[in-house]
């Protein structure tokens, strides 16, 4: 009898040496002790976002009630106003931002003038690869996705064109709501089907005569209105008003195109190691939580949108923010294709 309790006991410990490991790996550990150091050391980290005031003031407040002896500094703007102050800075001499959270076009201008620094964070074990740059300087944060639309009173979901392709039926002429700058999109399918597809589909769906006019808000409120049937437009926006009750839904046409908003750690960072942990914060799974409760899409596999689906059960593509190198190129052939010049 004891022998046996003897191989069950050895068994045990043998069962938690192989599983342990493997389950550390994949939860949220604590913060380099060392890097926690230094960050007392720094005592401030300097935050430069593209995300509205009111929730970027409470990701920094919850930072400083975890680490209450670092200042955070807030800055916030829309993103060409933001790259052209990181631009003025450098240009005076001045290195003033620590993290950076922006727009994927602000990627490549701030690569090319070496002022991103490579890290990957130890919480990217919780986020696909394809969301978190090989090199490590950039990781999406939250994500939009294009989505169609439908006002469920004046368009069945059995009628609803569930492909790209079925989009194009001629009975939609005239029915569908674009945005005009909707330049991701394009940019996106260029990235999955090659220039000649993507430019050839959205001359057809030009042909349409879709309504075009700038922003998703209130576009959507429109569509809900019955201005039009059908919308692309980001799947938060267009969930926002279905939580309410409004009569609009969506589907994903798949390969769904996500548009990625990054994190980016600044090169010449004034506080690097404040910097290392603020960002490992925000992509923590407390981070992520955060912006699933502001209506974003938090891009962790342990933290769902609110709700699910606004980020799960359907086949994406990124719009991968290091293809930018073109971008100015598709946003002349998008206002061509829509004759919006």
């Amino acid at each position: 009898m004891l022998d046996r309790l003897k191989v069950i006991l050895v068994f045990c410990a043998l069962l938690v040496a192989v599983c342990l490991p493997a389950a550390i790996g994949w939860s949220q550990g604590g913060p380099d002790p060392k890097i926690v150091e230094g960050a007392k050391k720094e005592g401030e980290v300097i935050y430069y976002t593209t995300m509205t005031l009111d929730q970027s003031k409470t990701v920094v407040d919850r930072f400083q009630a975890k680490y209450p002896f670092i200042k955070p500094t807030l800055f916030r703007t829309g993103g060409g106003p933001l790259l052209n102050k990181i631009m003025t800075e450098v240009r005076g001499g001045r290195h003033a931002w620590d993290v950076l959270v922006g727009r994927g076009e602000m990627v490549l201008p701030l690569m090319e003038k070496k002022l991103l620094a490579s890290y990957i964070s130890p919480e990217t074990k919780m986020i696909d690869s394809q969301l978190v740059d090989k090199e490590g300087y950039w990781t999406a944060y939250y994500v939009n996705t294009y989505v169609l639309g439908w006002n469920t009173k004046m368009v069945k979901k059995e009628d609803v064109p569930k492909t790209y392709e079925a989009l194009l039926n001629p009975r939609w002429k005239g029915q569908i709501s674009v945005d005009t700058e909707a330049y991701g999109m394009l940019q996106g399918l260029i990235g999955l089907w090659g220039k000649e597809k993507a430019v050839s589909y959205f001359k057809r769906l030009a042909a349409l005569d879709p309504v075009p006019k700038r922003g998703n808000t209130e576009r959507v409120q429109m569509a809900v209105a019955g201005e039009y049937p059908l919308i692309l437009a980001y799947n938060q926006t267009i969930q926002r008003m279905t939580s309410r009750g409004a009569p609009i839904d969506w589907l994903p046409l798949e390969p769904a195109v996500v548009q990625v908003n990054p994190i980016m750690l600044a090169s010449n960072a004034p506080h690097p190691n404040a910097a290392r942990l603020f960002l490992d914060f925000v992509l923590s799974k407390e981070g992520a939580a955060m912006l699933s409760s502001f209506q974003r899409i938090p891009v962790r596999r342990d933290v769902d949108p609110d709700p699910p689906r606004l980020f799960r059960g359907y086949k994406y593509v990124i719009e991968n923010p290091e293809d930018y190198a073109k971008f100015d190129e598709t946003v002349k052939l998008y206002l061509e294709i829509f004759k919006l010049r």
